[in-house]
């Protein structure tokens, strides 16, 4: 195979080959399958074959496998949002991680609203996980909360959270959170 230049055809073949043993290790979004094509491709350095042919291909090899589902963004969207929600991140967090993989933005609205719908306060009850995973805020001894007020509030800043539910996390009083922390 080495010697022989390879045709449109071979490439398609080894195209999807490609994808789908990157699928099968990264479960990837669109958008990221085809960064990962493009890269892929581009070092190889084919002769005969111009940069458009490739990106065509790409896109066909993309719609082939959206067809069969072996890559779907919606689900993409949908299990990436649940496993963000499960490690305490914020809607704002998730929201830009989406954005970052490529999602199309009717995705990513429609998963921000399930998230809504199911729990309306779903920030407050994140940023409680955070304090609990990174012991700040009411997680902390009562006698530093004054003393890291602003760093604790810094960092749930950072991690996506708007000023007024940081605050509100802030505030809670330490037999409250215990009670939240069992229920989550």
């Amino acid at each position: 195979m080495r010697n022989k230049k390879k045709t449109l055809q071979v490439t398609v073949e080894e195209m999807r080959n490609f994808s789908f043993a990157y699928i099968e290790r990264y479960a990837p979004s669109k958008q990221q399958l085809r960064t990962y094509l493009l890269k892929k491709y581009l070092k190889a350095n084919l002769e005969n074959i111009k940069k458009q042919d490739i990106k065509d291909l790409i896109d066909v090899v993309l719609q082939d496998l959206e067809k069969t589902k072996f890559i779907n963004d919606k689900f993409y969207s949908e299990s990436k949002s649940r496993s963000l929600i499960q490690r305490g991140s914020s809607v704002n967090k998730i929201r830009n991680y989406l954005m970052t993989k490529g999602i199309n933005d009717r995705y990513i609205k429609e998963t921000i609203d399930k998230i809504k719908e199911d729990n309306s306060d779903q920030d407050f009850f994140s940023g409680i996980k955070i304090c609990k995973k990174k012991r700040i805020g009411p997680a902390r001894v009562e006698d530093n909360r004054a003393l890291f007020y602003k760093k604790d509030i810094a960092l749930l800043a950072r991690n996506g959270f708007d000023f007024e539910t940081s605050k509100r996390i802030m505030d809670i009083d330490q037999a409250d959170y215990m009670k939240i922390i069992r229920l989550l």
